[in-house]
């Protein structure tokens, strides 16, 4: 019971530590601390090992009281009730005792407790490491196996019913595109409505002020990264507000002082869970950067809101944005570097359409690249599924700009008959 008790214990334990108890087991220079920390970083394999060991525990509890019910009584009429009397008063101690009352106390003092435990985890990971490892195996391929697929069909589903919810006449263009945004919100990633490298308007740190001064008016930013060498090397943010004080100033006042560290996120990261950051952080630019570091984009609060309300222009804003002319019901005309999903939200497509032939490719140009293998020349069509793309205008290292059509059902399926 004692064991048991140890064992839910320090799982309620590892499992409930605050960041900062995390952060300073990390640097702390005691062996012991910082073996909290590194058997935490595989939490699942962690786990694994604390319900091997304390279920191990607690079905060996419950035989041996019913081995020795058994032996106490052997075969009289008494002996089946006084099993499951055994079973029943023991499965209520281990419970309470072994379960109930360590993680209570786990929770007050789970730091020291990790740490004493975290020896006694370390040695017995060669013991466990097999068991443990086929355990996690199992659950990843479960997960992967069924709980996107269930996302998946129920994304399809909200489609699907806001298709027939949608298909009266009362509801305004305007309330379509928002319950739209809002079905899609939570599967949109940052690399899909970042505005790419080439895009980003940075200033060079080593810039003076009344050199910074004419750029700030050109642009109109109100918030404008910094850099030092190429915009790899993202330093911070500069808030335009916090040169106001200064602009009478010459060329000695270090603007550079101003600077706000920049937050940083991956491109695969989910804008919900960005806007989530957004609030708690209190900012509202980050820089996306890919696997390696390097800087491949820009997002704004403002980015993340318009997929849910759409395009907000304010006085300093272009009327579009988005370079693109619609000429009948399914085609339309599309500059090369427009992403592919303000493609698909234009033409009311799904997100995923492109999914299996994009590869890395992010824009109407990098579609055309994958779809091609190749930069394709004026006038050179091609498709996929029921979309039929033509090349408008394109130069020996670009496409920039690309005709779609966007067949219905029907119409695909005569041209493929």
């Amino acid at each position: 019971m004692l064991l048991s008790a140890l064992t839910s214990g320090a799982e309620a334990a590892f499992f409930s530590l605050t960041d900062q108890e995390l952060e300073k087991s990390r640097t702390s220079k005691n062996k012991t601390e910082q073996l909290v920390h590194h058997l935490l970083q595989g939490p699942r394999q962690l786990l694994a090992s604390f319900l091997i060991i304390n279920n191990t525990i607690n079905v060996s509890i419950i035989t041996l009281s019913a081995y020795m019910a058994w032996e106490l009584f052997g075969t009289t009429s008494l002996a089946v009730s006084t099993m499951l009397a055994s079973v029943l008063l023991v499965t209520f101690l281990i419970v309470f005792f072994g379960e109930v009352l360590p993680k209570v106390y786990a929770r007050k003092y789970g730091y020291a407790i990790a740490q004493r435990m975290a020896p006694v985890l370390e040695k017995l990971r060669p013991i466990l490491r097999p068991l443990a490892w086929l355990l996690t195996r199992i659950s990843s391929f479960i997960d992967s196996r069924f709980r996107v697929r269930s996302y998946s069909q129920t994304l399809e589903e909200l489609h699907h019913s806001l298709d027939v919810a949608l298909s009266n006449d009362e509801t305004s263009p305007e309330e379509r595109k928002i319950l739209r945004g809002i079905v899609n919100f939570g599967s949109i990633t940052v690399k899909q409505i970042m505005r790419p490298r080439m895009d980003i308007i940075a200033f060079p740190q080593s810039a003076t002020l009344p050199e910074l001064l004419p750029q700030i008016t050109q642009w109109g930013y109100s918030r404008v990264p910094v850099y030092t060498q190429s915009t790899d090397n993202i330093e911070g943010i500069l808030y335009v507000k916090d040169l106001l004080p200064h602009l009478d100033k010459g060329n000695d006042f270090k603007w550079q002082n101003l600077i706000r560290a920049p937050f940083f996120v991956p491109e695969t990261k989910h804008i919900s869970d960005l806007l989530q950051d957004f609030k708690e952080k209190h900012v509202h630019m980050a820089i996306v950067v890919n696997e390696y570091g390097t800087t491949v984009g820009l997002l704004t609060m403002e980015d993340v809101i318009e997929e849910i309300v759409g395009e907000i222009n304010d006085e300093y804003d272009d009327e579009e944005e988005i370079i693109y002319s619609q000429l009948d019901e399914n085609t339309f005309i599309f500059d090369g570097k427009t992403s592919l999903h303000d493609f698909c939200k234009i033409a009311e497509i799904p997100f995923d359409a492109f999914n299996e032939v994009k590869s890395e490719h992010e824009t109407v140009a990098g579609l055309m690249l994958a779809l091609f293998g190749r930069i394709p020349h004026v006038g050179e069509e091609a498709s996929y599924g029921r979309y039929y793309f033509t090349v408008e205008s394109a130069d020996n290292k670009r496409v920039k700009r690309v005709k779609i059509n966007v067949a219905s059902k029907k119409e695909h399926y005569h041209k493929v008959s």
